[in-house]
């Protein structure tokens, strides 16, 4: 087997590269947060958010495109940045998109039992306490730290095994949003179209502002880069090509959505997807959605935590993190403990109940598009400095690409801020982020004292 310089096995092929990254991008968001963007915008409102979101996304891909074929190390941002910019600078990018990815995995590990719930009515037993208004159950919480504990065993077990789970799991999610697509042909109805646009531009840019949480998962190529086994070259194709798959599939999921529900049902549904499909086929039309549901739930979850492992391992391996979370499985050549880390959290989140659903979309968004402008600034900066770099893949339109990317990433993070449509909630949101970082900032200043923890 081919081993990679940091001791992993480099097993990857093209489909599972396609697979991880398409299957992370589209994940759980199809049929939680399409009902969200829909309420924030209106049909036509969520197609232009993502159109116009999405434009930026494929910028930023075709960036992140040149920057992996360039520099195929594990750990991505970390590679790139710390080659640009320098290693505090380096540490920022790559713990910003590291809290993308766990708001991510904590994101799913509290919307599984959501879909059970479902699919299985007499979930929701066993009060535990009640978080921003919203009941936590015991069988719902434990359902998703056991779930947690058993995606935290795969990645233990190896990069591959994680891939074929995520293979299969997408083929899952393809057949079960076709019983969607076909219910709009059949049964769709431009009149429910209307309203077009819901709450004009302040609607659109609150729309777009979750757009991003929706399509991170590209991302993921990039770190598991030094255990794909294709040609540099190949490696940037792969990644531009599932950011257009995604998007394509959100564009026809919004549209769906749209001309198989009214307005009025649109907005009183908590899963918009689920009641569009059931609207078409009925309950059995529902159930495929919804079994659809949790596949998406674990390709999206195996995915953020195959990346945000590997962007650990790269920050302890460099020596911007203690050096235990560089740890490498004897027999299964994984990050076990960067593995362990992210999970630990994943499996913590649950017990904080459905309302935290809200808080890891918006601050994790935040987080994504941080590390996005340390990315942008660093493909700018080695277009200056290092012009004759061998970049294998080339990214179209060159530095003025890379300037419109960095401007598109400060345009979309100011929509965090106090005063836009999209402000993150004080005070959980805030929080999240102030502790993210000021702990990251702990780690980073005293990483020296943990030398001696394996």
């Amino acid at each position: 087997m081919n081993t990679t310089k940091h001791g992993l096995d480099k097993t990857l092929k093209q489909v599972d590269v396609l697979a991880l990254s398409f299957g992370a991008m589209i994940g759980w968001s199809w049929v939680v947060l399409i009902s969200q963007l829909m309420q924030r915008s209106g049909t036509v409102g969520a197609i232009i958010a993502t159109l116009v979101a999405g434009a930026v996304i494929i910028i930023i891909g075709l960036i992140y495109a040149e920057l992996a074929a360039a520099m195929p190390d594990v750990g991505g941002e970390h590679a790139y940045s710390l080659r640009a910019l320098g290693k505090t600078v380096s540490f920022y990018c790559t713990w910003s998109i590291v809290f993308a990815y766990v708001s991510v995995v904590a994101f799913e590990a509290v919307a599984l039992p959501s879909v059970l719930e479902n699919l299985f009515p007499n979930l929701g037993n066993g009060e535990l306490w009640s978080v921003n208004g919203a009941m936590v159950y015991m069988d719902q919480a434990l359902i998703g730290a056991v779930a947690s504990i058993i995606i935290t065993w795969i990645n233990v077990r190896g990069v591959r095994i994680a891939a074929i789970i995520q293979g299969i799991t997408v083929i899952v999610i393809v057949l079960s949003g076709l019983a969607l697509f076909i219910g709009l042909g059949v049964h769709g109805d431009t009149a429910n179209l209307t309203p077009l646009i819901v709450g004009g531009g302040s609607g659109i840019l609150a729309a777009m502002a979750l757009v991003p949480f929706m399509m991170v998962g590209f991302d993921v190529i990039p770190q598991a880069a030094e255990e794909i086994d294709l040609p540099a070259k190949k490696i940037g194709q792969m990644l531009v090509l599932s950011i257009v798959m995604a998007i394509i599939w959100y564009l026809l999921i919004e549209l769906a959505v749209g001309m198989l529900l009214t307005e009025d049902a649109r907005n009183a549904a908590d899963l918009a997807t689920v009641d569009a499909t059931q609207a078409a086929w009925g309950r059995t039309g529902a159930l495929v959605l919804l079994i659809g549901g949790v596949a998406g739930i674990l390709t999206s979850w195996n995915g953020f935590l195959l990346g945000g492992s590997r962007a650990l391992f790269a920050m302890a391996a460099s020596g911007m993190l203690p050096k235990f979370l560089a740890k490498v499985h004897p027999t299964y050549r994984t990050p076990v403990n960067a593995i362990i880390f992210i999970s630990i959290i994943g499996t913590i989140s649950p017990f904080l109940g459905r309302q935290a659903l809200v808080w890891f979309v918006d601050a994790g968004s935040m987080g994504l598009m941080t590390a996005y402008i340390f990315v942008t600034s660093s493909f700018l900066m080695l277009r200056y400095k290092e012009p004759n770099m061998e970049r294998p893949f080339k990214a179209p339109g060159g530095k003025a690409l890379g300037w419109f990317g960095l401007l598109s990433s400060l345009m979309m993070v100011s929509l965090y801020f106090p005063g836009m449509p999209a402000a993150l909630i004080w005070p959980q949101e805030w929080l999240m982020v102030i502790v993210w970082f000021t702990g990251g900032s702990l780690l980073y200043k005293f990483r020296g004292k943990f030398e001696g923890v394996q």
